[in-house]
């Protein structure tokens, strides 16, 4: 007590403060201790999602009895704190304000689940794969925003929890893994269209990814079918026919998983090529 007097002189503290941020400081440390010891403990799970999973639920744990403690320790004498605060900076308590609304949008974002690890989502003008998802913010892996087939740049973005309720989220893996994806063909007015269907469907069917795809559709939209009102007619790919100017536009229409779309893309229009190099389908020349 005698060492709280000296330090209350010269700092000009009030004791009852100093008693205080030394019972924050300790808990503080008790509690960093616990966060470590339980962090060893989770690297022993030999599976790295369920290790990545585990352990950031403990952070969060962590993190929410951090704050109870701290409204605990400091409730009394809080809103006195923050009036100073306003009086000192109105900047500072706006910046207080932001901190706090990011922490409680944080926790929404993980009861309520708009987007988890994994999912590519479009926020803000930002988009990305989401790799970290923080107390205060989440973590982006960013796409070229091009398409929704984008490829990584290697950028990583943080952005604020709060922009969840501030602006409108694309998620491409809510509820199901699979989107539709768009391919245009174009052929000569005077093409034999049911040969160029027949072609496009086995460059498209041919491929692995989308062959297995339909079926795992079809399941997901049945298992979700409580929580949203979505269904589809056909889930195989489909070709729809246009006349644009001086030729015919076969779109296939087929599902795909956005990360892989590129890729199938590609392969799909190097099938494409090769049909075509072979005699077997036509291709229009502006």
């Amino acid at each position: 007590m005698k060492t709280l007097n000296y330090i209350s002189e010269v700092t000009s503290i009030d004791t009852k403060y100093l008693i205080l941020i030394f019972k924050t400081i300790i808990f503080f440390l008790i509690l960093s201790c616990i966060k470590k010891i339980g962090i060893k403990i989770l690297k022993h799970i030999k599976d790295n999602k369920k290790e990545y999973i585990y352990t950031q639920r403990y952070k969060l744990l962590i993190n929410i009895t951090k704050f109870i403690v701290f409204i605990l320790l400091w409730g009394e004498y809080l809103g006195a704190f923050l009036t100073l605060i306003s009086v000192i900076s109105a900047a500072f308590t706006i910046a207080i304000r932001d901190l706090i609304f990011n922490f409680f949008c944080g926790i929404y974002i993980k009861i309520a689940k708009p987007f988890e690890v994994e999912d590519r989502i479009e926020i803000n003008n930002y988009k990305g794969d989401v790799i970290n998802i923080n107390t205060l913010n989440f973590e982006v892996l960013e796409v070229n925003n091009q398409t929704f087939i984008g490829q990584s740049t290697g950028v990583i973005t943080h952005i604020p929890n709060s922009n969840i309720f501030s602006y409108p989220l694309r998620n491409y893996n809510k509820a199901f893994k699979y989107i539709w994806n768009e391919l245009t063909v174009k052929i000569p007015l005077d093409s034999d269209i049911q040969k160029a269907k027949s072609i496009i469907y086995k460059a498209v069917n041919s491929n692995e990814i989308i062959k297995n795809i339909p079926g795992k559709m079809h399941n997901q939209i049945n298992n979700i079918s409580s929580d949203y009102r979505i269904y589809y007619n056909k889930y195989d790919p489909i070709i729809y026919t246009q006349v644009v100017d001086s030729h015919i536009e076969l779109t296939v229409r087929y599902l795909i998983h956005p990360k892989k779309a590129r890729y199938v893309n590609s392969t799909i229009w190097n099938n494409i090529l090769n049909y075509y190099k072979n005699g077997e389908i036509e291709l229009y020349k502006e």
